[in-house]
């Protein structure tokens, strides 16, 4: 059986005001082609499907156009999705049992049964190779917010919320086990921090208590042939596991996450063991740049950088300009500096997004990002972050951002749409 694991898309994503529906209508289209190229047998969607609880209408029409291909273009394509952080749970599961008879599988949080206690069937579904027969069994687990957690003892890490998530796992895992024979492999999904994992600086969200409560990937027996996470925007294994993948965003959702290798993960499977993960790279429609590479520039160097970056082309679609961040380093700020830098970007093809300008001994300073974001554009979190910086004077400690984060879960389970 072979299967194409992807994550974190992030439909309805805004970088410093600017829109990216047509660069994940690309990268939607192109999926679907790999679909076929591949001959996959499942695809696995790990979480993030939107930028926000409540995306507008443009990534909602991106999402059920891309499902509606899929079901139209591959009759016998198992497809799974769970919820993560940044989707409405009860957003993503109200059409599931219009898409369930397309052989759309979804969890967009955690499923209860009665007296609310956790229906761990509905997270089990089976997938089918090309002869259509049942070759593997997924744990489909969601993004699992403080609340889902059942009540436990400590356990080895001493930490609730861990052994909560451990929990979770271990019954549902247990449920596909019960159901597999011999031949068939055991698959898990999360949308988690792991521990060791390494973070985008710029776009992802703390979650589960902060990062400070990092899952080991003991979670995972290792049985367990593969798991499908998301979260975490940079391509990585966990623990030293070859089945424990972190696939990684498909374009880039911050200006530090532009040299990421952006992929998807074509895993194949020799019965019930992993056979082989083959990562396959994510052509990019739209560059992201930044002069110099790294660190900050002088200013005539920076200046002649930007001269030399190629002219505005009357064809190039306005969506497809390059987004451009420019450091620049001087013990001299010159009032007139951000006015020759506007007037050499008047005819250049990137669009210039942030401006640092700082001394030769530190970091820059910045002068954006540009243009300046509405709070409708900003996370919860990076309010949260400015509100406790201008009334203490300094950033908010890890413990303090995992108590809003759990606040705002506490809001979001009874209130889907807020």
């Amino acid at each position: 059986m072979r299967l194409i694991h992807t994550s974190d898309w992030h439909l309805g994503h805004r970088l410093h005001g600017r829109r990216r529906d047509e660069e994940h209508a690309a990268f939607l289209g192109w999926l679907l082609d790999q679909c076929e190229t591949q001959s996959a047998d499942a695809l696995i969607i790990a979480g993030d499907i939107f930028d926000t609880a409540n995306p507008p209408a443009s990534a909602l029409s991106l999402w059920y156009d891309f499902l509606a291909k899929a079901s139209e273009r591959f009759a016998d394509l198992d497809i799974v999705v769970v919820g993560g952080n940044h989707d409405s749970a009860a957003r993503i599961d109200a059409p599931k049992p219009v898409l369930f008879d397309h052989g759309i599988h979804i969890v967009g949080g955690v499923p209860r049964g009665p007296e609310r206690a956790i229906d761990f069937d509905s997270m089990i579904c089976p997938l089918t190779d090309k002869d259509g027969r049942v070759a593997a069994w997924v744990a489909a687990v969601p993004f699992l917010r403080p609340v889902d957690l059942p009540r436990v003892e400590t356990g080895p890490d001493g930490d609730v919320l861990i052994e909560g998530v451990r929990e979770v796992y271990r019954q549902s895992l247990d449920l596909a086990r019960a159901r597999r024979s011999a031949e068939q492999a055991v698959i898990a999904t999360g949308h988690c921090f792991m521990r060791d994992g390494q973070v985008s600086e710029e776009s992802e969200r703390k979650i589960l208590g902060g990062n400070l409560h990092a899952l080991p990937v003991s979670v995972f027996d290792e049985d367990v042939a593969y798991v499908a996470l998301g979260h975490l925007h940079r391509p990585q294994r966990v623990g030293g596991r070859e089945g424990v993948r972190y696939c990684g965003s498909p374009i880039p959702l911050s200006m530090k996450e532009a040299t990421y290798p952006h992929q998807i993960l074509v895993v194949d499977f020799d019965g019930a063991d992993l056979d082989s993960v083959t990562p396959v790279l994510i052509p990019r429609t739209v560059d992201v740049m930044r002069i110099p590479t790294r660190g900050s520039g002088d200013v005539d160097t920076v200046l002649s950088r930007l001269r030399e970056l190629e002219v505005l082309a009357p064809a190039l679609e306005p969506w497809r300009r390059p987004f451009l961040e420019v450091a620049v380093a001087t013990e001299v700020i010159d009032p007139s500096l951000r006015a020759q830098i506007d007037d050499i970007m008047a005819d250049k093809a990137a669009v210039l997004v942030r401006l640092h300008i700082g001394g030769t001994g530190g970091a820059a300073e910045s002068m954006g990002p540009l243009p300046a974001r509405s709070l409708a554009q900003m996370q919860e979190e990076e309010v949260f972050t400015l509100a406790w910086e201008a009334r203490f004077g300094s950033a908010p400690p890890p413990h303090q951002i995992g108590l809003f984060h759990e606040l705002i879960d506490a809001v979001r389970a009874e209130d889907p749409e807020t």
